[in-house]
């Protein structure tokens, strides 16, 4: 491995299909960095719990946030075990039979325990990286967060040391049984899309 490669561990090896897999940290941020949306799953005492919520990436750190006083970021900041994943879906794999049939993904896992970001130069850093994970320079039109608003947003920091990337490629994988029926096999392409701004009232003319 080289020393940018992410340390395999018991928790984040991959021991289904581990061909798919990879440790690179270069290979895990272009997953990151193409996803908007990722789900953070915790134990909440007794209960198993798993949300989705949006995040960023700084660095070597992935930022997620919240409110201050909501019982996700508490959990979060508290020093809970997270296990955070992020999927892309690419296409659908169609083979010849059901069985072989499968998805074109890249996935990346990552376990982790969160960190608040208190100093506010820094959470202000942190958030703007957010909103322009989802919307680019989108931090560079809008008005600055208030103090205020500042002090009712806890903003996390989970450090990418655990974890690991999944990705599938190419056409299905047929049984060699399989290969002379006559079934349409091949793969179905899913493309996501940016779709044309809706302005809200009093923005029509901006």
């Amino acid at each position: 491995m080289s020393t940018r490669d992410i340390e395999v561990s018991v928790r984040n090896r991959l021991t289904r299909l581990p061909d798919r897999g990879s440790y690179d940290r270069e290979t895990l941020y272009e997953v990151l960095d193409a996803g908007r949306i990722c789900h953070v799953a915790w134990a909440d005492g007794s209960r198993p719990m798993c949300l989705p919520t949006a995040y960023g990436r700084w660095e070597d750190d992935l930022i997620l946030h919240g409110a201050a006083k909501g019982r996700f970021l508490e959990a979060m900041a508290g020093g809970a075990e997270l296990c955070i994943s992020v999927t892309l879906l690419d296409g659908l794999v169609l083979a010849r039979s059901t069985f072989h049939s499968s998805m074109n993904y890249r996935s990346v896992v990552i376990f982790g325990r969160g960190e608040r970001i208190v100093d506010p130069a820094d959470k202000v850093k942190a958030l703007d990286l957010l909103v322009d994970h989802l919307a680019p320079r989108r931090a560079l039109e809008v008005r600055p967060t208030t103090e205020q608003e500042l002090e009712a947003t806890a903003v996390i920091r989970v450090p990418i040391v655990e974890a690991s990337t999944k990705i599938r490629t190419g056409p299905p994988g047929d049984a060699k049984a399989d290969l002379d029926l006559p079934i349409w096999a091949g793969v179905v392409p899913i493309v996501p899309e940016i779709g044309q701004p809706v302005a809200a009232p009093g923005s029509e003319e901006l």
